[in-house]
């Protein structure tokens, strides 16, 4: 129950839906249980079973609660009876569809209020963990299938809806209709009463043993169903590959053999969960059954109970199977709901070790330089970065080359804060970066990447991304200073277009130059351009380096380079290899020094 206490806190703000549910399943179980002994009156009027009471009868205690009832209603058909025997019918009728009436209608009110707070629960769970998701650092997802996510915001949250949230229903109205039930056997019989609660821990055991393993097979469910979304997820990122390398026979195979698991799964857990149903209901008949043989003893033999009261008191007795059912059922849901819970939950406690720290600071401006002091980081074991120290002035272009896997875009990571240092530290303005808040440093910078990163929305929604404020002259003033106003204004729309999923209805080039509009209309003192032209042929290539010359100017960049090309005009040129500095220097400096950098100099001509 411990996922269930945390999963109740997101009903906090609906509370007013779960007291008038409460409230009006209070009702519906005192209404339920009053319609079946509005019975009793009514049979004992067709049966000819009334008792003539003249004088009204006087209270006289809780203890006598029964007699008191049964001598008053007996009084109130006898006055009835004297006006005729069609107005005691009517009225006996009338109140047995009034008692069922109310009882519905309470029924009603009840689901309607927890509808407000299911969906309303449904949807906080959802935003909060789609927010976490945001929050969380890369690192975080790096080994996780993004279809295990996707699967624990959508399929995981809805379990936890049909399962918790449908006890939120039964924790009041069946316990409720059972206790009221019970309160009425009793004032009619005791003794049975009794004898039916012998039964009841039997069978409360055996539907036990039937749901001990459900969660088990619960969470085998939920973990397969996001292994397959994430087939689904890398089959349509990875279409184009798939289809040049002939393999779609693996990737059906893949997936067909996740959906067969997600099949066995599936088959054993519901079968278990079906068994519960049946279960409690053989389980229930069969105590009415010992019932009707121990009851019809006390009617015919030991003539201790009244035949009209024995018939009430049975479909009392049956009254008790629905709530007992639903309650088995609901205790089937909890540990599935367990299962979907733990997933949720998985994230939503999640701690980032990128938090804000509650005293930092808020920077708006860059006034000096950025500098990196004696770092060092490892993603996993190795060191990828080991006691690195750069000094990059305000104003400044520089440039870091060196071969794959020598740690240039770990620089990036590390600046922008995506990943923090193992040791050392980094520092704007003298001021370490952990010690401000991640919004406003990354808000002082602008982000380029080797894979253009646009969404399934128009040109004018991707640009707002860097300026949600921006207007739409300053949208095309950006489009030009990125070369990119060119192809945007001969498309249909416009500005309007929309480029399709992740920007794929456009060119690479063209792509390229759309995420450096956004950088430039977002209009940071810091630029950190991470291998932006590597992917492009020689002509866009042209024209993206254009694009950054334009957004470079009066600038501090950060130009993680694969392209030797591109960066020959930076003020600093800092060639790495595996994570520390071997050489630095303006590019005729470097190209003097005939060492690694001429290396890959040379090495690029004959590309």
């Amino acid at each position: 129950m411990n996922y269930f206490k945390q999963i109740l806190r997101f009903a906090k703000p609906y509370r007013i839906y779960a007291i008038l549910n409460i409230i009006s399943n209070i009702f519906y179980a005192l209404f339920g249980t009053l319609a079946m002994v509005s019975l009793f009156p009514m049979l004992n009027v067709l049966f000819g079973k009334t008792d003539k009471v003249k004088i009204k009868p006087e209270w006289n205690g809780l203890l006598k609660v029964r007699e008191y009832s049964e001598a008053y209603l007996n009084y109130y058909v006898t006055q009835k009876a004297d006006q005729g025997n069609d107005d005691v019918l009517i009225f006996m009728v009338a109140l047995v569809i009034s008692m069922f009436f109310l009882k519905n209608i309470f029924s009603y009110l009840a689901m309607y209020f927890i509808t407000f707070l299911r969906n309303g629960v449904l949807k906080d769970i959802r935003n909060e963990l789609y927010k976490k998701t945001v929050d969380l650092p890369l690192s975080f997802f790096s080994e996780k299938r993004k279809g295990d996510t996707i699967a624990r915001i959508s399929t995981d949250v809805l379990e936890i809806q049909h399962s918790f949230l449908s006890i939120l229903e039964l924790i009041v109205r069946e316990p409720l209709m059972i206790l009221f039930t019970i309160c009425a056997m009793l004032l009619i019989s005791v003794k049975l009463t009794v004898f039916v609660f012998i039964f009841i821990p039997i069978s409360g055991f055996l539907i036990s043993l039937i749901g001990k393993r459900l969660k088990k097979h619960s969470d085998k469910v939920q973990k397969e169903q996001g292994f397959f979304l994430s087939i689904v997820e890398e089959t349509l990122g990875g279409l184009k590959v798939i289809k040049g390398f002939n393999a779609e026979k693996i990737f059906n195979r893949k997936f067909k053999e996740s959906t067969s698991r997600f099949y066995n799964y599936s088959n054993t857990l519901l079968n278990r969960q079906n068994l519960a149903s049946p279960t409690s209901e053989f389980l229930g008949i069969t105590v009415i059954a010992i019932l009707l043989w121990y009851g019809g003893q006390m009617v015919l033999v030991e003539k201790s109970l009244d035949p009209g009261l024995f018939i009430v008191y049975m479909g009392l007795a049956y009254n008790i199977l629905t709530p007992a059912k639903a309650i088995s059922k609901a205790s089937y849901g909890v540990k599935r709901g367990n299962a979907a819970a733990e997933r949720v939950l998985e994230i939503l406690n999640t701690s980032s070790p990128l938090q804000d720290k509650p005293d930092a600071q808020e920077k708006r401006d860059f006034n000096t330089d950025i500098t990196l002091e004696n770092i060092s980081f490892k993603y996993e074991d190795e060191y990828v970065l080991d006691d690195f120290s750069l000094r990059v002035p305000k104003g400044s272009a520089i440039a870091l080359v060196g071969q794959s896997g020598s740690g240039k875009s770990t620089i990036a990571n590390l600046v922008t804060r995506f990943y923090d240092v193992n040791k050392g530290s980094i520092k704007i303005d003298n001021t370490d970066i952990r010690d401000l808040t991640k919004e406003s440093l990354r808000g002082l910078m602008g982000l380029v990447t080797q894979d253009s990163i646009l969404f399934n929305d128009s040109i004018k929604n991707n640009l707002l991304i860097g300026d949600e404020h921006a207007t739409e002259e300053e949208i095309i003033d950006a489009l030009k200073v990125a070369n990119a106003w060119e192809f945007v204004k001969d498309l249909p729309k416009g500005i309007e277009t929309n480029i399709g999923d992740s920007g794929n209805k456009l060119s690479g080039g063209q792509k390229q130059r759309l995420s450096i509009a956004r950088a430039v209309l977002k209009n940071p003192p810091i630029m950190i351009l991470d291998e932006a032209t590597s992917a492009l042929d020689t002509e866009s290539e042209r024209l993206v380096q254009s694009a950054l010359e334009n957004m470079m100017k009066n600038r501090t960049s950060i130009v993680i380079a694969h392209r030797l090309s591109t960066i020959q005009n930076s003020d600093l040129i800092v060639v790495m290899q595996k994570g520390k500095i071997i050489e630095k220097g303006r590019h005729e400096e470097l190209i003097a020094k005939n060492g690694a950098y001429q290396r890959l100099v040379t090495l690029q001509s004959f590309d």
